[in-house]
C-alpha cells in the first residue's frame, strides 16, 4: 500500500471514569470505550452513574456492555440483561455500545447481535455498535476469519476490536493486515480496530496494516507489581495520539 494512501487511524481510549474521558479529549481521541474493572476482568459494564458522568464530558462514549467476566456465550436471561443494559447506556447519553456474543460453534452469534443492534438503534438511531475481542476468541476456536467478518456484516455492527487472534497486536500484526483485506472483500461496512497490548513503538506498523482505528488504555506496566498500571499515563496517551496523527 502506497504511503500516500495510508489512512490515519482513529484513536480510541479504554477508560473507567469521567476523569479519563477528559484525558482522552485532551489528546484528541476520537472516542472512548467506558468500562469497569478493566485490570481485574478485562472490563465489565460500568454503573449508570459513571456512564452519565462520562457522557457529560462531551467526547463520544461507547459503553462496554458485558454483564460478567468469562465466556462470551450467554443464556437467554443474560441476553435479556445485556439488552436492557444497552438501552440504559444509550438512555444515559452513550454514543454507542461495545458487545460480544458467540455461538456454541465459537463464531459471532448473528441472531443475538441482530437483537442488540436493532434494540440499540430503536433507542438511538445513530448508535454505533462495536464487537469486542470476543472476535479473537472466535479466531482462536478455529472460525474462518472471512466467515467471522461476514457474520458481523450481517448484524449491522460498525466495527470489530481485535488483536488478530493473538495475545497482543505485536503477534497479531499479519492477521490484522489480512483482516483489513478480507474486510474490504467480505464486510465493506465494517471497520477493523486494533487493540490488545498496543505499545507506542507499534503505531507505525499498525498504520501500515491499514486498520481503521487503534484502541488502547495507554497504561504503562507497573514494574513494582508486575502488572499494568491502574490509570492511563497522560504522556503516553499524548505520544500515541501524536504518532497516529503523524502516520505512525
Amino acid at each position: 500500500m502506497a504511503g500516500s494512501l495510508l489512512q490515519v487511524p482513529q484513536l480510541e481510549l479504554a477508560v473507567e471514569s469521567a476523569e479519563d474521558v477528559h484525558l482522552a479529549a485532551s489528546v484528541g481521541a476520537a472516542r472512548v470505550e467506558l468500562c469497569a474493572a478493566l485490570a481485574e476482568t478485562d472490563g465489565i459494564t460500568a454503573s449508570i452513574a459513571t456512564i452519565e458522568q462520562a457522557c457529560r464530558v462531551g467526547l463520544p462514549v461507547h459503553v462496554l456492555v458485558r454483564p460478567r467476566p468469562g465466556s462470551f456465550t450467554y443464556s437467554e436471561e443474560e441476553l435479556q440483561v445485556l439488552g436492557r443494559d444497552v438501552e440504559a447506556a444509550l438512555d444515559a447519553g452513550a454514543a454507542g455500545v461495545v458487545v460480544g456474543v458467540l455461538t456454541d460453534d465459537g463464531g459471532p452469534d448473528v441472531a443475538s447481535l441482530l437483537r442488540v443492534s436493532e434494540a440499540a438503534r430503536r433507542r438511538h438511531p445513530g448508535a454505533e455498535v462495536t464487537f469486542h475481542r470476543a472476535f479473537d476468541a472466535a479466531l482462536a476456536a478455529g472460525v474462518d476469519p472471512a466467515e467471522a467478518l461476514i457474520r458481523l456484516e450481517r448484524t449491522g455492527v460498525n466495527r470489530v476490536l481485535t488483536s488478530g487472534g493473538s495475545p497482543d497486536c505485536t503477534a497479531g500484526l499479519p492477521m490484522l493486515a489480512r483482516l483489513v483485506e478480507l474486510g474490504r472483500e467480505h464486510a465493506p461496512s465494517l471497520q477493523i480496530m486494533a487493540g490488545g497490548g498496543v505499545r507506542l513503538e507499534l503505531m507505525s506498523a499498525l498504520v501500515r496494516s491499514g486498520v481503521h482505528a487503534v484502541h488502547t488504555s495507554a497504561r504503562n506496566n507497573d514494574y513494582s507489581t508486575g502488572t499494568r498500571a491502574s490509570a492511563a499515563d497522560p504522556s503516553l496517551a499524548a505520544a500515541m495520539a501524536a504518532a497516529l496523527a503523524a502516520g505512525g
